[in-house]
């Protein structure tokens, strides 16, 4: 792999990925994206559309870039996904930022788990400890490193 391309895939898709479709799919695509991102917001539908029109050929993993100097809740978004993927909830909470994005303050997202009907006493502990704020930092950091700039940045 040569590192110095600014746009190759250097964390390929993983285990630890939240990912739609089969495992054995021919394609495999990875999102960086961020919630708050009205592009991302834009995109999500063309992925479902994809996954569908490719059934059992196309895999998706989406993985977390929030712009945080220019989405002021995107972060807070990613960690309650990523909160809500603990307890296989992650891709409906996906779909609940997505519908709701204007509206991603922590207690709006608190909704949201509690809509999805996640543990929120451990969904409390794990936001206020933020478990998955190190997760998200290294989606972020695989994702500099591939030379992600904004978003949503798509790798096939």
């Amino acid at each position: 792999m040569n590192r110095s391309d600014p746009f190759e895939l250097t964390v390929p898709m993983n285990a630890t990925d939240h990912i739609l479709g089969t495992a054995h799919a021919a394609v495999s695509v990875v999102e960086y994206g961020d919630f708050e991102c009205p592009n991302c917001k834009q995109a999500a539908p063309a992925v479902k559309m994809l996954l569908e029109h490719f059934k059992g050929r196309v895999r998706v993993a989406f993985r977390n870039f929030p712009l945080e100097e220019v989405h002021p809740h995107a972060l807070g978004a990613a960690e309650a996904a990523e909160c809500a993927g603990a307890q296989d909830r992650f891709w409906p909470m996906h779909d609940l930022l997505f519908d709701n994005q204007p509206h991603l303050k922590l207690p709006q997202l608190r909704g949201y788990a509690d809509r999805l009907q996640i543990d929120m006493a451990r969904y409390d502990l794990e936001i206020e400890d933020h478990v998955y704020l190190q997760r998200v930092r290294e989606h972020m950091q695989s994702g500099r490193d591939s030379g992600v700039r904004g978003t949503p940045t798509f790798f096939v």
